[in-house]
């Protein structure tokens, strides 16, 4: 059995933690020493999300760049598809022409 001071899980879960209240530092008066303890704490949090934030904006940035350099390379493949195409019309007109040569000259 638990000893009496130790309190039981169930009980905790009933029991309501007090909630931190928002403060808007331009309307409630605050002293100074309030002011850079907030600042401290702020940048406390900002610091302890800076490697997060660093690794989703690095692999941001490379998923951008790889979509940039995709879309690049589908171009230059789709130009160098073009010029094939038109190397082939170009090889056909000149058979048909060839055909007709033959065709209309005995």
């Amino acid at each position: 059995m638990a000893a009496s001071g130790a309190g039981d899980p169930r009980e905790a879960k009933s029991k309501q933690a007090p909630f931190a209240q928002r403060i808007d530092p331009s309307r409630d008066k605050l002293s100074p020493a309030q002011l850079h303890f907030m600042r401290q704490v702020q940048l406390a949090q900002w610091q302890k999300t800076l490697p997060q934030r660093r690794t989703r904006n690095i692999l941001t940035g490379l998923g951008i760049g790889a979509v940039v350099l995709a879309i690049y390379g589908y171009t230059f493949y789709s130009v160098s598809q073009e010029r094939f195409l038109d190397e082939l019309e170009d090889e056909a007109k000149a058979a048909r022409a060839r055909a007709l040569a033959r065709a209309s000259g005995p």
